[in-house]
């Protein structure tokens, strides 16, 4: 069984994988969001500004996802290497 070890992670790919990952759960998120606003609104009578409230959620959802991402992503990466400098990489089995 051959065995191979992730020594180092390149700091950009790790966050643009990552900030495409925040991206669709900001886009999950932000559907539930808007959802429950206009449900909300509906409830209490309020058309307009509900609606621009919860496209507002939706659009924040997604921005913040993918931002939060890609810096989670970039420092993750980071600290991945450092820690894999001292005690070793993760090794895993083909």
């Amino acid at each position: 069984m051959e065995k191979t070890e992730i020594k180092k992670l390149d700091v950009m790919s790790v966050a643009k994988i990552a900030g495409a990952v925040g991206l669709i759960w900001g886009l999950i998120v932000g559907i539930i969001m808007a959802l429950g606003f206009g449900t909300l609104g509906a409830v209490a009578g309020e058309g307009l500004m509900t609606g621009i409230g919860a496209f507002g959620a939706f659009i924040i959802s997604i921005i913040a996802g993918a931002i939060g991402g890609f810096i989670n992503g970039a420092i993750t990466a980071f600290i991945y290497n450092l820690a894999a400098g001292w005690v070793g990489g993760i090794e895993f089995h083909r």
